[in-house]
């Protein structure tokens, strides 16, 4: 090799040497930007939750309000009420009850947004579930034409886990079947999966859900495009909160349909929860 040779082949290595750098810079630029970016976010998302949170709060005093006066006016406290009196008074009680259940969606999706959701699990039996979901579930059926069916959980175990958690998932299930399902029935059932898991499954026979929208239905603030919907409020967040409290408990949701023939949404949860996932929420 010639001296010629050994400078150029120094040239090009220092050449290399130097765009290494360069691209190392720019790298570690990308990287600090990344960092920043990131940092941002996590505020943003900070602050997103802690207005939830204290909006919640700040609603609730006046919410609840309202609804004692109506529940007072209701039970003709200072004198009767016309049936047109009793009318109206419906009306501002059924619009509370669903700011109320709104802002408590809200004040759910900012504890878990900031870690500070908690988790108490016990051991439960299914048909004590149930039989609470019932008479809950009562009053609104009676307003409608809708059958309301709840399946005996024959032959499943006990439960270890945070029945209340449970309960709002179901809740959420039976109280969107009954209201996309004008005429027919909602049927509730469980059942044992793959030996050491259990399955709740709330079907109706309303109206179903489009194949394309069956993929996002369980994200934040997504809802139906229907007639149903335009009469029947909520913030979109029930769903999504399902999905996060399953997750939380360990398990998944799911859900099929078919338009004109109905809706089956489904949750699949241990039948224990997992130790881990109880630690990780204390």
């Amino acid at each position: 090799m010639t001296d010629a040779d050994t400078a150029r082949l120094q040239e090009e290595n220092a050449a290399l040497r130097a765009e290494l750098d360069e691209t190392n810079q720019g790298v570690l630029a990308l990287y600090a930007e990344l960092d920043n970016q990131a940092a941002q976010l996590r505020e943003a998302s900070e602050l997103k939750s802690r207005f939830l949170s204290y909006m919640s709060h700040e609603f609730r005093t006046p919410l609840g309000s309202i609804l004692s006066i109506a529940r007072l006016l209701t039970d003709e406290m200072d004198g009767p009420l016309t049936d047109e009196q009793k009318k109206q008074v419906g009306f501002v009680s059924g619009a509370a009850r669903e700011l109320s259940d709104m802002v408590d969606d809200l004040l759910d999706l900012a504890k878990i947004e900031a870690g500070r959701i908690t988790i108490s699990p016990a051991w439960f039996e299914l048909m004590d579930l149930f039989s609470a979901l019932r008479g809950m579930f009562r009053p609104i059926v009676d307003g409608t034409e809708a059958t309301l069916v709840f399946e005996s959980p024959v032959g499943l175990p006990k439960l270890y886990t945070d029945d209340k958690k449970v309960s709002q998932i179901l809740r959420n299930f039976i109280s969107n079947a009954l209201k996309f399902t004008p005429r027919g029935e909602v049927r509730v059932s469980a059942s044992l999966v793959e030996g050491d898991q259990v399955c709740f499954t709330v079907r109706d026979t309303g109206i179903g859900i489009p194949e394309e929208l069956q993929h996002v239905l369980f994200e934040d603030f997504t809802q139906v495009d229907s007639p149903l919907q335009k009469r029947v409020r909520g913030t979109g967040l029930g769903l999504s909160l399902c999905k996060q409290f399953a997750g939380l408990l360990g398990g998944s949701v799911g859900l099929h349909s078919v338009v004109g023939e109905g809706s089956s949404f489904f949750v699949t949860l241990p039948l224990a929860l997992p130790a881990e996932a109880n630690d990780d929420q204390a």
